[in-house]
């Protein structure tokens, strides 16, 4: 467990809004003590960081999650995505149709020149060939020179995947960034509505890339 200046230094702010929510939200679970709320990182996009949050009703942090200090609320932060939560303010903001959490992070998305390149190509080129066959393309990260890619929509669980991977994104990031030596799905397919389809089901249909690779 990391204090909530460690690993470098700066710490999350709650607005009084957020702080009230949480509050109601631990008083209606009947969370004893100090509650918490857990925030992690789970990918990036065109419009900034991906998060997952939830309330821990039992308040103990793990071994290597970042704990900040806020009063009576804590916030649980794990230590992958703590580089990149550092100085953010947690706001709730109420709507017409209801109310919900918003972070305002001052972090740059994208640090690495490769990786923004990347997140670009995807956002620009990949992404709406994949939207045309209903799915969806994420830039998750990039590590020695390999591209970590989320698929979703009609892309999860799709007999296809491979084909969009391998002969669709895979090249078009490697003739944009030819260091690059690969590409990972780190998708969990056997979570989608359409798991993988056996053989003898046959495919459901052409990958959205399958002609223009081929060409």
């Amino acid at each position: 467990m990391v204090g909530d200046n460690g690993d470098g230094g700066g710490t999350i702010e709650l607005t009084d809004a957020a702080r009230q929510r949480l509050l109601a939200v631990f008083r209606d679970r009947d969370v004893l003590g100090p509650g918490a709320l857990r925030i992690e990182v789970v990918g990036r996009g065109a419009n900034g960081f991906q998060y997952d949050m939830a309330v821990e009703e039992e308040g103990e942090p793990l071994d290597d999650d970042v704990v900040v200090e806020q009063g009576d609320v804590r916030i649980f932060v794990d230590r992958q995505s703590w580089p990149s939560m550092r100085g953010a303010t947690v706001d709730y903001v109420v709507q017409l149709a209801g109310g919900g959490f918003k972070i305002e992070n001052p972090n740059p998305v994208w640090s690495d020149p490769l990786a923004a390149g990347i997140a670009k190509l995807i956002d620009e080129q990949v992404a709406p060939g994949v939207a045309s066959h209903g799915g969806l393309v994420d830039l998750i990260d990039v590590k020695d020179n390999v591209v970590y890619v989320r698929l979703g929509g009609g892309c999860q669980g799709c007999a296809m995947v491979d084909v969009t991977l391998r002969q669709g994104i895979e090249v078009m990031i490697k003739q944009a960034y030819p260091q690059v030596v690969g590409v990972v799905d780190t998708t969990d397919h056997a979570g989608g509505s359409n798991p993988y389809y056996t053989p003898s089901k046959g495919a459901s249909g052409p990958s959205p890339f399958y002609q223009r690779a081929k060409g």
